[in-house]
């Protein structure tokens, strides 16, 4: 035997060691990670039921009734009894007894005593109304007395067109200022002859100032007028 196979080699044991415990690392790691990875998966249990459980059972709500009252009792209807007359009575005649119905003088008012209806009026009011009419009277004459006034002062300014007929009739609604003066001369019914209808409106714008009482209190019944005009009159 040569000398070199009897050469002792200390570093080889080590590396054995070293070797089986790399390979012995390895082999644990791919044991473990592969039992890792293969876990059975997660079960899932489900229950299975054949009908819905059954409510619990309760007492329903019972709705609330009122009590109504008892309609009222009709009123029970009394017939009055009826009196046979004695014949002895009917046989006899009542005499009538007429009753005359006398005037009763009450604060100096005169009240028929059966009907109670007044027929007279005092002193007082009856003075009062006299005045009242007279005052009426005393407006009225003033209105017509001034309405003519202004009529007649038209009728002198109106340019007559010739052929106009007799029967011809305008009518024109006249609006005064105090004064007299015309603020509008508008015709509500035409004559029928359109010249005579512009004779007359021309004359009414004319003839302004048209003439007025001196009362203007009294210029409210003359601030809008009727006025007829006709060629014969």
């Amino acid at each position: 035997m040569s000398t070199a196979d009897n050469y002792y080699e200390p570093y080889k044991l080590p590396a054995g060691i070293l070797a089986l415990l790399v390979h012995g690392v390895f082999f644990a790691l791919l044991f473990f990670g592969f039992s890792w990875q293969t876990l059975p998966p997660a079960t899932m249990s489900v229950e299975l039921w054949r009908s819905l459980p059954d409510a619990p059972a309760g007492k329903p709500a019972q709705p609330k009734i009122e009590e109504l009252a008892p309609p009222p009792k009709p009123a029970e209807i009394v017939e009055p009894d009826i009196l046979i007359p004695d014949k002895k009575i009917q046989d006899k005649k009542v005499p009538t007894k007429i009753v005359e119905s006398k005037p009763v003088v009450t604060n100096k008012k005169t009240v028929a005593s059966s009907g109670g209806t007044q027929t007279g009026l005092s002193g007082e009011q009856q003075q009062a109304a006299r005045d009242q009419a007279e005052q009426f009277a005393a407006i009225g004459r003033v209105v017509d007395e001034f309405t003519g006034k202004i009529q007649n002062k038209i009728k002198r300014n109106i340019v007559m067109p010739p052929n106009v007929p007799n029967e011809a009739r305008a009518e024109f609604l006249v609006t005064l200022l105090p004064g007299g003066t015309v603020l509008n001369a508008r015709l509500t019914k035409p004559s029928g002859n359109a010249a005579y209808d512009n004779a007359v409106e021309r004359a009414i714008l004319k003839s302004q100032p048209l003439p007025l009482p001196a009362d203007v209190t009294m210029f409210n019944r003359f601030r809008e007028l009727k006025l007829v005009f006709k060629p014969t009159e």
